[in-house]
């Protein structure tokens, strides 16, 4: 059974930094692409910033500059550092994974549960 696990959502000032964690477990013959996605209150989820497997990466408009996507292929880990946070960011964090799970590397997409993040004064 293939689950991702986030971590390091939480309370933050504007400004300041948060570094979201997905670590990807349970029988997993390869990654072919990790993305993070948020949920505002009211809005639609959205896409916030996804690395291939060969680690390029693309990121939203509105985060560019600011989060840094990165992976750990051989943990099948992919993490989002997000700097000068701002209120506008504060939404639940899911993290996504298009994985080849075994024994049959059959491709499937998995979401994680997703992890608050909110930036507050």
């Amino acid at each position: 059974q293939v689950q991702l696990v986030e971590s390091g959502g939480g309370l933050v000032q504007p400004g300041g930094s948060l570094r979201l964690s997905c670590a990807a477990s349970g029988g997993i013959f390869s990654n072919n692409g990790m993305h993070w996605y948020r949920q505002a209150p009211g809005k639609e989820r959205e896409l916030v910033a996804s690395i291939a497997s060969g680690g390029s990466t693309n990121y939203a408009d509105s985060v560019v500059g600011r989060f840094t996507i990165s992976s750990d292929n051989a943990k099948n880990t992919v993490y989002l550092q997000m700097n000068s946070l701002k209120p506008e960011d504060t939404a639940v964090y899911y993290c996504n994974a298009n994985l080849r799970r075994l024994p049959d590397r059959r491709l499937g997409n998995y979401w994680g549960q997703g992890t608050q993040v909110t930036v507050s004064s």
